[in-house]
Formats: structure tokens, C-alpha cells, sequence
């Protein structure tokens, strides 16, 4: 079946230049509100486990979405017009989660994200107007305005959808690696070969893994970021205050602990695949629990 006409339409949107200006403003704006790492790691969703944009939609979606079924039958104004304004107010911790990801995507995807975004902004506006003209009294162009940010609400979704699984904005970029790694003990390399206090790398049935040695002591993770498939391996040792030992991915920032791949910053929300090691006669083995490549 033939893609719709829409599609290489919303593909060139990744290389449309002329949109790079607003991106650089859009940047430099909604850093600045967002400064807090703390607020930046919960609107990314680290404590979730996987974004919270797409978690946050469903409240304006359903409500915008409910109001305009609701305005199909006779005597429901007051209902649809409290729909409307619920899907308003829900909008708000929606955007804000959705402008905090777009700061760590990679200019392809923020060229369709801010696309996106503009025609959710467009949406919502079309929304108040369509409450205000509901309190008004004006129901039916209440009504039309409310059909006109459904519809227009509808292709920013269809940008968002782009994103997340064309563009894979949002998914988990180490999550093939236990299907391509194979089960069991592998060898990674001796023991004295391993740079001793310092992030090295080393591939392992194809695969790129993260080797800090400390003494006797080894921790390897996968190499590729699970945010956006950056190679931790150039990123650097940070220390938290927990005291836990962690790299940072060097294109967005993520933090992982490196003894867990557990998520310490995002913007990752997906933890870094773990392996367990041990020394044989000198050579370091490592095992990935759950491989099944």
C-alpha cells in the first residue's frame, strides 16, 4: 500500500533548515525556564521509567476528545464546556514534559518537534476560544472552535507520532541489546589489560560495552546510551552525592551508575543494560542476565 502524500511531507520537516532559526530561540528560551535539574529529570519522567509526555497527553486528549462527542447530542453545553476547560488546565504539566524532551533531541527531531509544538499551541488557543465563547452563551461557534482544535490537535499528533516511532525520540535505544547478545559467560579481555580507573571499551559479540576496572573490581554496561544511542565510553566519571559512582552520556547529558545502569539524570529514563563479571585465571568474563541473542 502506498504511503499518503503526508508522510514525505512530515519526513522533509527533519531537514527544513528554515526552521532552524526558531529551534535556536525556542532553545535558549525553555533552557532557561527549565534550569532545574530536578524539575528537568521529573518532567522527563526518570521516576516513571519511560517519559511522561506521553502519559500527560492522555488527560487533554481525552477530554477535548470527549467534549466533541458530547456536543453531537442536545442539552450537554455544560458538560462539554467543563471538558474544555479541563482539557485546558491538563494541557499545561503536558507541555511542559514535552518542551523539556525536545531540549535533548537531536536537531532532526527538534525541527519536527517544533512543528509539533506549534500546532498543539494552535489547538489549545482554538480551545480557549472555544470556552470563552461557551461562557459567552455562543455555544455553536463554541462548539466550531472546539471541532477546529481537534482537528488541528489531531495532525500535531500525527507529528508527535512521528517522532516517537519514526524518529524513535522517546524509545529505548539500548533495549535490543540482551536480544543480540549471546547467553552465558563471554570473554571480555585480561584483567591487566584494563586501563585501572578509567572509562575503556570493549566489543563483545558485536556489541560495544563500557569497562570501568577499579583494582580487581570490573563494571561494564552497554556502551550505547539508552536515550539516543550515545557512546558513553566519551562521557565522564561523576560523582553524586549518594556516593555512587557514575558517567554522564557526552551528547545529552544522561547519568548512569555505573555499578547498576540505573538512571540517575535523565534525559534517559530507561536504565543502561548491566553486566554481572568475574575473573578466571586473569580474564575478566562477562554475562548479561536475560540474553537470549
Amino acid at each position: 500500500m502506498q504511503e499518503l502524500t503526508i508522510v514525505q511531507t512530515v519526513a522533509d520537516l527533519e531537514s527544513d533548515t528554515r526552521l532552524d532559526p526558531v529551534v535556536t530561540q525556542a532553545n535558549r528560551l525553555y533552557s532557561t525556564l527549565f534550569a532545574s535539574r530536578r524539575l528537568r529529570d521529573l518532567l522527563h519522567g526518570v521516576p516513571l521509567g519511560h517519559p511522561l509526555h506521553p502519559l500527560a497527553v492522555q488527560v487533554p486528549l481525552g477530554a477535548f476528545t470527549s467534549s466533541a462527542v458530547l456536543d453531537l447530542f442536545p442539552k450537554t453545553a455544560r458538560q462539554s464546556k467543563l471538558l474544555v476547560g479541563l482539557g485546558i488546565v491538563s494541557a499545561i504539566p503536558s507541555i511542559a514534559a514535552g518542551w523539556v524532551d525536545w531540549l535533548s533531541l537531536h536537531r532532526q527531531q527538534q525541527r519536527v518537534g517544533i512543528v509539533h509544538a506549534a500546532a498543539n499551541a494552535t489547538a489549545v488557543g482554538l480551545y480557549v476560544i472555544s470556552y470563552l465563547q461557551r461562557g459567552r452563551g455562543h455555544q455553536a461557534s463554541g462548539r466550531l472552535f472546539g471541532y477546529a482544535g481537534l482537528a488541528v490537535m489531531s495532525i500535531g499528533g500525527y507529528l508527535g507520532g512521528h517522532l516517537a516511532y519514526r524518529q524513535a525520540s522517546g524509545a529505548n535505544h539500548a533495549e535490543d541489546v540482551p536480544h543480540l547478545m549471546p547467553s552465558g559467560w563471554q570473554v571480555l579481555a585480561p584483567l591487566e589489560e584494563l586501563p585501572d580507573g578509567e572509562l575503556s571499551t570493549m566489543d563483545v559479540a558485536g556489541q560495544p560495552l563500557l569497562v570501568l576496572r577499579r583494582g580487581h573490581a570490573v563494571s561494564v554496561l552497554s556502551n550505547t546510551c539508552s536515550h539516543l544511542s550515545g557512546p558513553l565510553n566519551q562521557g565522564e566519571l561523576v560523582d553524586e552525592e549518594s556516593g555512587s559512582t557514575c558517567v554522564s552520556c557526552p551528547w545529552h547529558g544522561s547519568v548512569f551508575d555505573v555499578e547498576t545502569g540505573a538512571v540517575v539524570h535523565g534525559p534517559a529514563t530507561s536504565p543502561q543494560p548491566r553486566f554481572i563479571t568475574r575473573v578466571q585465571d586473569g580474564v575478566v568474563q562477562v554475562q548479561l542476565p536475560g540474553a537470549d541473542g
